[in-house]
Order: structure tokens, then C-alpha cells, then sequence
């Protein structure tokens, strides 16, 4: 079987932290590491009544959708040792149960948690994945602490390997993409305390959880046998090192939801903030210039992030989108100027035809909405205000149109935005003119994108206050709307611009518009 060359790639699943030895015992008891809990989420019909939507979990929506295998067979890494080289399916996924030897109730006098250990061994675990499925990299997939596992493997223990190391980018001859959920890349800090919670853990290594420090973070992170630019001192937690794993092949998804998660690291999630999910604040899990997506869901839990569907639905597309849609706000020209104290925040929403969550979200409600920076001077360029990151896949399967029967050609985002502004007087803000939740502008951007199979994209668009009738309803005349021309000469890519409503024109600036940008993924040999 092996490797079948359409690009589905095994995929190696990676946990968060479990604590001391009771929490580390849980977990192992779980043969899937926690990766097959699923949720149900409850809405309201049209007739007031809770009707529910159940996900199923990660690991069996992989094997729905994109048919993959789960091949524990016992122990996985017995298993897979036990086949010959190349005959083990690709399309397979498996849990690194990098927890298994530091559990008291499975293993005599175990050590005491280890992240290097948890990284090293996670290499040796890809390494076999790759010998026995013949395929040429695997992708990463990880929860909370395990993304820092992750990491630690891709810009420490793979570097620094005598045999396959060498080199800061020697880690993506192994691992194809990497996906993190609600990972602490900059660690983990409190709201209260004045810094002294984060003093007492770092000295004192409670449950290990001295790992989230920046001294931990370092020791873990930053090779010794490679040199980073810049030298030692130039590492920054926040960001993956220049010339090393590619940031655009590395994902984060950012949770929101702080008040559904009940404890974090043994304290009250509120000694995180509210502007967390409930143990990472949302400064802290994302890497800087790397894909993101931001969902309201807690930390872990009932509304956790990893069983949501808004989590799988970026995971797949992540892995599996050969396409890359940007949307960004350019020529934005606000009106007065950068010293009159007013703040402007703009509100992001993307949702797509067919799927019942919102797959992206930066809004006030949930404290991180997009802080727009204005130019310094009346005749500085304005910098185009990135609305959201997503990926296509230009083989995918459409799903079946209700109305028709036959399949749907046309893949429909709707992005909805609002514009709010807040201002203040000596520094601090002024409640004497404001209108709380009152937006400045508010529109719902309606796209259509199709995928010929002999051609560029195309791409229709419509606001939706100049519709006449429903969102849904709205679809373009092929004989009487031409698709928007594409304003990029270069091959694989196309670039469309939006402009916005004229009645937003006085607000916004008389070219602002919005400019969509598809691209093809550069995509490293998977034959």
C-alpha cells in the first residue's frame, strides 16, 4: 500500500500538558490522548426549539472525509516496527503517546517529564512513520503544550541531529505542514500578580510547568550546534527563526473563549485575563508571520478548541488546500488624523456556504478585534489591513447543491465586517460622546470563487447592502456578470479588488476597497 501520491500525507497527533503524575496517568489511560472527543453544539430552529450539531472528533472527521486509517493495532509503535518498509498506508494517523513512559502506573521508577525528551522522541516517531509509509514527510498536529513539543523538534532536535541536521531548515525534509491549536508559543503568563505567579513557577518547576518561562522556552527551542541569525540573543519565542521551518507552512488557531475554561496550570482560568482562552492569552498563540485563525472556543473542555468543527474545518484546509485566499482592506483612509485620540477597531466574521460555524472571528465582544493603524502623515501609503487568511483545495469534492441535485461549482465566502471607533481625551477613554456597540460602517461582503479545471480562478462579489433580497439568494448571471478582472500578471496567482459601497466612501476613503488575492501554495514533492 504506502505512499499513494495524491497528497495525503500521516498525520502525527500531538497533546497538551497533563500535569504532575495523576494528570500524566489520565491521560495514557486514553488510547487516542484525548484527539477523539467530539462536542455537540446547540442552535435555535425557526421555531425556537435547540436542535444540536454533533462533531464527531478530529480523528474520525480525517477518516469521514479524507479516508484515513487510525492503525493503533495495541501499541502503534510495535506495529509499525513489525511491517515491512513502504507497506504501512499513508493516508494514516497517529497519536504520540510521548506520556507513556513518564506514567507511574505503566512504568517502574519513571522519569521526571522531559519536553526535550517528548521532542526527541517525536522525531523518532516521524522517522518511522515516514520508513514504513514510504511517504516523504508527515504533518504535525497539536494541542496546547504539545505544539511547543512540536516546535522543539523542528528548531532544536533536527538541527542539532548528527546525522540529518546541520542546517536551521533541516526539519522539512521530515515534516510537510504543522498545525497547532491554542499553543503558548510565547508562553504562558498571568493577569495578576505583577509577574511573581510567573517568578514562583519558573524558580520552583511546580508540575513542570516552569516549561512555559522564557528561560525553559529557550533552553528547548534554540539549537546548540546550529547558529541563529542574529546570534542566541536574537531568539524570540514568538517567532520562528529566518531560514529555518517555513512560517507559511505553520498554523495557528487562536482561541477566544476565556470564561469556559475552569482551571489554568492549578489557578482560576481569570488569573490568565479575559483576553485568553482561558490559559493562553491570545497574544501568546500565534507566531508571528504565520497563517492564523482566531474561534471562539476555550482552551479545553466542553467548548474547547480541539473538538470544534471551526478547529477541523481550518485543519483541513490547511492541510489539504493546494490555494491560498487573502482578503485585505487597502487604500483605508479614515478620517482625522493620527493625534485627535481616535482609536479605530475593525470586526472580522468569515463564513462559507455549507459549513455551520463561523471559521474565523476577531470581534470587540471577544476582545481582539483588529486595531487599524493609521498613517503617521497625510501622504504615507496606507497599510493595508489584513481581514483573513484561508485555503482552497482546487480538486475537492463540492458538496451537493439542495436546489439541483448536482454539485456546487461555486464555493461562496460571506465576509462580514464593522467598523467601530473610540476616542479618548488626555489618554483615557471618554464616555461622553460614546455609543457603546454602535458601528461607524457595517457590510456583509458576499464572494463567489470557482475553480475552473482549465483555468484561472474566477471570482464574482457583491455587498450586501446592494442586494435587493437574501444572501442565499444572490447568485451571479454568467451572461450578465462578468467575473471581476484579474489585476495580477503573475503566474499562479490572481488578485481582485472590491471597491466599498459608495455610502462607506466618506468614511472609509474614496478608493478604499477590499482586495482578495488567490495564490497557489508552494508545495513541497509529495510523490
Amino acid at each position: 500500500m504506502g505512499y499513494p501520491g495524491d497528497g495525503r500525507l500521516p498525520v502525527v497527533y500531538v497533546r497538551g500538558y497533563a500535569g504532575g503524575p495523576s494528570g500524566i496517568d489520565s491521560a495514557v489511560d486514553d488510547p487516542f490522548y484525548g484527539f477523539n472527543e467530539g462536542s455537540v453544539q446547540v442552535r435555535v430552529d425557526g421555531t425556537d426549539r435547540p436542535t444540536f450539531h454533533q462533531f464527531e472528533s478530529p480523528l474520525l472527521r480525517l477518516m469521514i472525509d479524507h479516508g484515513y486509517e487510525l492503525l493503533v493495532r495495541g501499541d502503534q509503535e510495535a506495529y509499525l516496527r513489525g511491517q515491512e518498509a513502504g507497506s504501512v498506508p499513508a493516508a494514516s494517523i497517529w497519536v504520540h503517546r510521548f506520556y507513556d513512559e513518564f506514567a507511574p502506573h505503566l512504568t517502574r521508577d519513571p522519569n521526571a517529564f522531559s519536553i526535550e525528551r517528548a521532542s526527541q522522541s517525536l522525531f523518532e516517531l516521524v522517522q518511522l512513520v515516514r520508513r514504513q509509509t514510504g511517504a516523504p514527510r508527515v504533518f504535525l498536529v497539536a494541542h496546547s503544550m504539545g505544539g511547543l513539543v512540536v516546535r522543539g523538534m523542528l528548531q532544536r532536535v533536527v538541527p542539532d541531529d548528527e546525522r540529518v541536521g546541520g542546517s536551521l531548515d533541516a526539519a522539512t525534509a521530515f515534516v510537510d505542514r504543522a498545525f497547532t491549536y491554542a499553543t503558548p508559543h510565547g508562553g504562558i503568563e498571568f493577569a495578576v500578580g505583577f509577574g511573581l505567579l510567573e517568578k514562583v513557577r519558573d524558580t520552583l518547576g511546580v508540575q513542570g510547568a516552569d516549561i512555559f518561562g522564557p528561560r525553559r522556552m529557550r533552553e528547548y527551542l534554540v539549537p546548540t550546534r546550529v547558529a541563529l541569525p542574529g546570534g542566541a540573543d536574537a531568539f524570540d519565542a514568538t517567532d520562528l527563526p529566518d531560514g529555518g521551518f517555513p512560517r507559511e507552512r505553520f498554523f495557528c488557531l487562536v482561541g477566544t473563549n476565556a470564561s469556559d475554561y475552569a482551571v489554568a496550570l492549578g489557578l482560576p482560568a481569570r488569573a490568565v485575563g479575559p483576553r485568553s482562552d482561558g490559559l493562553v492569552q491570545i497574544d501568546n498563540a500565534y507566531l508571528r508571520g504565520t497563517p492564523r485563525a482566531f474561534v471562539h472556543r476555550s482552551h479545553s473542555g466542553r467548548f474547547g478548541i480541539v473538538n470544534s468543527e471551526e478547529g477541523y474545518q481550518n485543519l483541513r484546509r490547511f492541510l489539504f488546500g493546494d490555494l491560498e485566499v487573502r482578503a485585505d482592506l487597502t487604500d483605508l483612509r479614515l478620517p482625522g488624523t493620527p493625534d485627535d485620540e481616535t482609536a479605530w477597531q475593525l470586526e472580522t466574521r468569515m463564513s462559507i456556504r455549507g459549513l455551520p460555524v463561523v471559521l474565523h472571528e476577531q470581534s470587540a465582544d471577544h476582545l481582539c478585534p483588529v486595531q487599524i493603524e493609521r498613517p503617521v502623515r497625510e501622504d504615507d501609503v496606507a497599510t493595508p489591513v489584513p481581514l483573513v487568511r484561508t485555503y482552497l483545495s482546487s480538486s475537492a469534492t463540492r458538496p451537493e447543491d439542495p436546489r439541483t441535485g448536482g454539485t456546487v461549482e461555486t464555493m461562496r465566502h460571506v465576509l462580514r465586517l464593522r467598523l467601530l471607533s473610540l476616542r479618548s481625551k488626555g489618554g483615557l477613554l471618554s464616555f461622553l460622546d460614546h455609543l457603546e456597540q454602535a458601528e461607524d460602517w457595517a457590510d456583509v461582503l458576499v464572494v463567489d470563487i470557482q475553480l475552473p479545471a482549465d483555468g484561472p480562478p474566477r471570482t464574482w462579489a457583491r455587498w450586501g447592502s446592494q442586494l435587493p433580497g437574501a444572501l442565499r439568494d444572490w447568485a451571479p448571471d454568467p451572461e450578465r456578470d462578468a467575473p471581476l478582472a484579474d489585476e495580477d500578471d503573475a503566474a499562479g496567482a490572481w488578485r481582485v479588488r472590491i471597491p466599498v459601497p459608495e455610502n462607506a466612501r466618506a468614511l472609509l476613503g474614496a478608493d478604499a476597497a477590499v482586495t482578495i488575492a488567490v495564490s497557489a501554495r508552494a508545495t513541497l514533492d509529495r510523490a
